[in-house]
């Protein structure tokens, strides 16, 4: 059975799990990020976890979006 992939598909259930497991990975990539920049590693491999850390932030920012209920005043 394959799971839904759409935001718009998922209950809220799996959205607040989903977004607890991508706020984890976003900070663990910070500190390998953090890491790598100390040692002074490639700086191929640190644009790429940026880019991955970016795209996460952005899946965060749309489940966060989806969970908090429009309230027009």
């Amino acid at each position: 059975m394959n799971a839904p992939t759409d935001v718009s598909m998922k209950t809220d259930d799996v959205l607040r799990f989903e977004l607890e497991v991508f706020k984890r990975e976003h900070r663990d990539l910070d500190l390998a990020i953090d890491a790598l920049i100390q040692t002074g590693s490639d700086q191929l491999t640190i644009q790429r976890l940026k880019k991955k850390k970016l795209a996460l932030k952005d899946k965060i920012a749309m489940i966060e979006d989806r969970l908090t209920p429009d309230i027009i005043a």
